[in-house]
């Protein structure tokens, strides 16, 4: 299950101590405006710096293999690859036979039998480089039908970003430029101070990181088993940290009436809209035209210096570790755009299910 979609497949491929690791695209229409500097946009905001990310110096640079020429997408698999340029595997060598806590560790060798110790491997969150490589492609075909999207942190370590009077391109614009993808400069500070905390113990944060898709058309999604809110929560759900999905307003619904949740419906300006969105944008599995709201949970980075118990597999006795090696205090800042892409994917993948994107972007004679 390495690949993703119907219509527009993108399958991921390599493990993070390993030569690289790319992606392929089948199902992109043909001439898509498509070049390296338009993924490379994307990969840049996933790839590590700053002093709240990892030490691991990754220039994440891609290169298109097949599927472009001229600058077009020539409808055929478009592949792209990734060089790991700055491996240390040397820390992972004394825990090859004892499995880390909140790792895939353990899971990984009951399922295979084996399992590349390496930094995690395929397990890694590297593995989301690629996944952000495919999104830059399917967020490129929604620019051509007016759909934006847009992530950022709404909740780190159990502080709250506060985004009343901002619209939500507003919120985006301050947290692309925050370190922590922040939208609210007081929680920033707040946030920042438990980090450092939180690094001194040799601990880690986790988060909420929401996501917002604008100008979606009503009409995408199946009525049963291929939900749209489904099908975007089996996508996020697949990203590696994360452990909870809701869309709209999710598990606060449980509290409310009837008749405080459900969003009326109106005419505007001569077409049929909704006079709140508590749904998400999402009715009966099918997008209602409104913005398509999701948030996520993400889980504190399980690699971290404080000593944690388990098990050395060879030995088979308890041990104690402390994982070494260079690693995100708080991973959250570094998920935004991986959402984003997997959301972006779906709804290419929708849209063209539901035949709204054609085979080819160019007029054939």
């Amino acid at each position: 299950m390495n690949t993703f979609g119907y219509a527009f497949r993108v399958t991921t491929w390599g493990e993070s101590h390993g030569e690289a690791i790319g992606c392929v695209i089948d199902g992109c229409p043909a001439g898509l405006k498509l070049s390296e500097e338009d993924v490379q946009r994307e990969l840049d905001r996933r790839k590590p710096g700053g002093i709240y990310s990892s030490k691991r110096k990754e220039t994440d640079r891609v290169k298109i293999l097949s599927g472009v020429f001229n600058g077009l997408t020539l409808g055929t698999p478009i592949s792209m690859i990734i060089e790991n340029v700055d491996v240390d595997s040397k820390p992972y060598e004394e825990l090859k036979n004892i499995p880390r806590p909140g790792h895939a560790d353990y899971t990984y060798l009951a399922k295979f039998g084996v399992r590349d110790w390496r930094g995690g491997g395929r397990a890694s969150g590297r593995e989301t480089a690629a996944r952000v490589a495919a999104g830059a492609v399917a967020k490129k075909i929604l620019e051509k039908y007016g759909i934006k999207i847009y992530g950022y942190a709404v909740e780190i370590g159990g502080i709250r970003c506060d985004l009343s009077g901002l619209t939500v391109e507003e919120a985006f614009e301050i947290a692309e430029k925050s370190p922590l993808r922040c939208p609210d400069k007081n929680a920033e500070k707040a946030i920042e101070e438990k980090l450092r905390e939180v690094i001194k113990e040799g601990d880690s944060l986790g988060g909420i990181v929401e996501v917002i898709a604008k100008n979606v058309p009503a009409g995408l999604g199946e009525p049963v088993f291929n939900k749209l809110d489904a099908y975007l929560a089996y996508a996020v759900m697949g990203i590696p940290a994360v452990k909870g999905v809701e869309i709209g307003r999710g598990f606060e619904v449980s509290k409310l009436r009837g008749s405080e949740n459900n969003d009326q419906i109106m005419l505007k300006d001569g077409k049929v809209r909704f006079a709140s969105n508590n749904a998400g944008g999402v009715l009966g599995g099918i997008s209602n035209g409104e913005d398509i709201i999701l948030r996520v949970a993400i889980k504190p980075t399980p690699s971290i210096s404080k000593l944690q118990r388990s098990v050395d597999l060879e030995k088979m006795k308890e041990v104690e570790i402390s994982i070494k090696g260079r690693h995100d205090p708080c991973i959250v800042p570094r998920a935004v755009p991986v959402v984003e892409a997997m959301v972006a994917i779906v709804l290419v993948d929708c849209m063209i299910l539901q035949g709204l994107i054609p085979r080819s972007f160019i007029k054939c004679h």
